[in-house]
């Protein structure tokens, strides 16, 4: 009765924050599913039905839907199969490589998968309301002409059957992982796709992001006795369990000569569910802030017992950070779960590789939690937009790992992004951040994009508006805009409702270009300094002077198309705000006052958190 009225509870909490979004006549849909699912773990299929009621809050009549068959791309000749032969920097984890004839030959994983080790996901028996409908496959997606059309604010029973087979693991999902790790169970059923003001997303599965529908789950799985599961949700019938619970104090009541066991789990305002499973899981559970329960399921081997049990404890601490710098953590449950191939972020949990060092684990730990804010309540199109979602990420993932496990060697958070962001920049590879994620030409420059650059988006935007607005910033994007699906203009928007600048031109040039910021002190005479706009995209400058007396005093230049000036960061500095210089002209003129003296030295952005891709000319001397 406990669980339950824990679950109502959340479920109220959480459906008075849906549709929240501040944005005038905001609307997304809804979905209600409930599964049972069958597993067999000797040959690594599993059947199942569900019931989904899906609401159309939306002003369109929908005549078709679609769903996600993500086990059908791990298939040979599937789209991913292709992408890994086609792209020239394949995903490690999903190639083998080999010698041939004298040379290294790289081949895809899936291309050699035989019959009982491919993914796959059919769907028999769709039915509308009852009535049969027209389904097709095409890849990974389903395409149902619905024999009624859903009608503007109303809602349609959809069911269906399905029987799957986990593929060996070789990206995300998959069984008898590296770790030896039995069952990664994501992106495993058949998944409505999300339909919203730009349309339909019904996207091919290659390997990358996704865009889901927010709603609540109710998932029954029926699985050996032997094997303990870690989930999405929150787990109803602990007392009829007992594997992975006998030992944390619950009475256990199930048949002790039963073979298989039902777990039932229950996940309110999500928009994925995910588990593992494996028969050798140790279970730990701690309390975390605000009575949050925080579970780990990881494998029993010697050599990394202590790194999980040390990591415990920290993950409470990450949840107190990201509570306090961004919000409330809305649920009352979070699971870290040994399985997958690197780490992956799913509703209230994580699937991560665990034959890490300490510092790995908690790092990765850091990262994919922070995606429970950056994803799985802030629900961006990742697809579109990785930027938000894996930049955001890391910008707060960073500064949670400088706090609670400090480098031993002084260093910004930032450093790293900042170094890659620089590499790609100057390499002629970059490509906008409006790309999707699947059309980059290269891994590397979608991951330098969507991690690096976008975290120094953030980082950037603290040197933009004054670091005080950004951390407001943070907060209230996240107040305002949980449980629905911003966008980039929200995050823009809210910058400039806390801050008060004018933030369109940053939005613009850093997502939507590859202009970089190159600025340059041009030349510097006794009592003037000539500064010059190399690159395309225009900031606002920060200048340090420091006169031959030995005095420093600051020098702002404002962005004229920001209309706006930021505060002094340098408090202990004589401030000099001096005329903006606009975008159209390319240098820019100080003449100092001859009583301060003669300039020594002069420095564009001490901070170092304006992204300048040449920084050697920006200082004088010269180094």
């Amino acid at each position: 009765m406990k669980n339950l009225l824990t679950t109502f509870f959340v479920l109220v909490i959480g459906f008075s924050f849906a549709q929240n979004n501040p944005n005038s006549g905001y609307w997304q849909q809804h979905v209600d599913y409930k599964m049972n699912v069958n597993m067999d773990v000797k040959k690594y299929q599993y059947k199942g039905n569900q019931e989904l009621v899906y609401t159309n809050n939306s002003l369109d009549t929908l005549r078709k839907v679609y769903y996600h068959l993500y086990p059908n791309a791990f298939q040979p000749g599937s789209a991913m199969d292709m992408r890994l032969q086609a792209i020239s920097d394949p995903d490690k984890r999903m190639v083998r490589k080999f010698i041939k004839e004298n040379k290294e030959v790289k081949e895809s994983r899936i291309s050699t998968l035989e019959p009982n080790e491919i993914g796959y996901l059919n769907v028999t028996n769709f039915k509308q309301n009852g009535v049969a409908a027209q389904t097709r496959v095409v890849g990974t997606v389903l395409e149902v002409t619905l024999p009624q059309a859903i009608l503007p604010k109303s809602s349609s029973n959809l069911t269906l059957d399905f029987a799957g087979q986990v593929p060996l693991q070789i990206r995300r999902s998959g069984r008898n992982s590296e770790e030896n790790v039995a069952l990664s169970m994501t992106q495993w059923f058949p998944k409505i796709a999300e339909y919203d003001f730009e349309g339909w997303h019904a996207d091919t599965y290659i390997a990358r992001e996704f865009h889901g529908v927010w709603g609540n789950f109710d998932v029954k799985i029926t699985i050996d006795k032997n094997y303990t599961i870690g989930s999405t949700g929150y787990l109803q019938n602990k007392n009829e369990i007992g594997k992975g619970y006998e030992d944390a104090g619950v009475v256990v009541t199930y048949p002790k000569k039963a073979k298989t066991l039902t777990w039932h789990f229950v996940a309110p305002n999500v928009h994925d569910f995910a588990w593992g499973a494996d028969p050798e899981y140790i279970h730990d559970k701690i309390m975390g802030e605000n009575e949050t329960e925080l579970h780990f399921f990881y494998k029993n081997k010697k050599e990394n017992l202590e790194n999980w049990k040390k990591m415990q404890p920290k993950t409470a601490e990450l949840l107190a950070y990201f509570n306090k710098n961004v919000g409330q953590y809305p649920y009352k449950q979070y699971s870290v779960i040994q399985g997958g191939d690197g780490g992956m972020e799913y509703a209230m949990c994580t699937l991560i590789t665990g034959n890490r060092s300490y510092g790995s684990l908690v790092g990765v730990t850091a990262h994919e939690f922070a995606h429970s804010w950056f994803q799985h309540i802030l629900a961006t199109n990742e697809s579109k937009h990785c930027w938000m979602d894996e930049g955001f990420t890391s910008y707060i993932s960073n500064l949670a790992m400088d706090k609670i496990l400090p480098p031993k060697e002084p260093e910004s958070p930032f450093a790293d992004s900042y170094k890659n962001y620089v590499y790609l920049a100057n390499s002629g590879k970059e490509q906008p951040l409006t790309t999707h994620a699947d059309r980059y030409d290269l891994n590397q420059t979608y991951g330098i994009g969507a991690y690096s650059k976008g975290e120094v988006f953030l980082a950037q935007l603290g040197y933009i508006i004054g670091m005080e607005n950004l951390q407001k910033t943070v907060k209230r994007f996240y107040s305002d805009y949980k449980f629905t699906h911003p966008t980039p203009n929200d995050i823009k928007r809210t910058a400039e409702k806390v801050s008060g600048a004018n933030l369109d031109w940053y939005l613009n040039e850093w997502t939507q270009t590859t202009n970089t910021i190159d600025y340059a002190i041009k030349s510097v005479e006794t009592n003037k300094i000539v500064l010059e706009r190399k690159g395309r995209m225009p900031m606002p400058i920060d200048l340090i002077v420091e006169f031959e007396n030995g005095k420093k005093e600051y020098f702002y230049i404002p962005n004229t198309l920001m209309r706006w000036e930021k505060e002094n960061p340098y408090t202990t500095l004589t401030r000099n705000v001096l005329a903006g210089w606009d975008w159209a002209i390319p240098t820019y003129s100080i003449e100092i006052a001859k009583e301060k003296g003669a300039i020594k030295s002069v420095i564009i952005d001490p901070s170092d958190l304006m992204a300048d891709v040449k920084k050697e000319d920006n200082v004088f001397p010269k180094k």
